[in-house]
């Protein structure tokens, strides 16, 4: 466990070098990590007032239907779950703020980089 990285995964920096390519044109510029925020979210638009999180898909419990079964009933299942809980909260908690939450799917990253992209742009463009 003490292995597995937080922050800088590669998904995130495949996800922030697709943002830097189509945005940092257009005078868009973001924050990593940003601790002034519930949940520290990975990639922050502080003046749009949009946050990204790139949760991992096993981690954030994407599968865990498929994968009950599988897991540890005493450990994976209850952190997994505990991270599902906290997501939510964590994105109640800014949207309350008036803060737009995007979450971000690893696998999708991987299978549709492209499709990730435009949605972020969408979601950083529009008022």
């Amino acid at each position: 466990m003490s292995l597995i990285r937080s922050t800088n995964t590669k998904p995130e920096i495949i996800f922030r070098k697709l943002l830097s390519s189509a945005l940092y044109p257009l005078g868009f510029r973001y924050k990593i990590q940003y601790k002034k925020l519930p949940g520290k979210p990975d990639v922050v638009f502080v003046a749009q007032r949009t946050a990204f999180f790139v949760d991992g898909s096993f981690w954030h419990g994407y599968k865990l239907k498929k994968e009950r079964q599988v897991l540890s009933k005493k450990y994976w299942l209850p952190k997994i779950k505990r991270n599902m809980l906290r997501d939510k909260e964590v994105s109640r908690q800014l949207r309350k703020m008036g803060w737009k939450v995007i979450r971000v799917w690893e696998h999708d990253l991987k299978k549709s980089p492209q499709k990730i992209l435009k949605k972020a742009k969408q979601a950083i463009l529009e008022k």
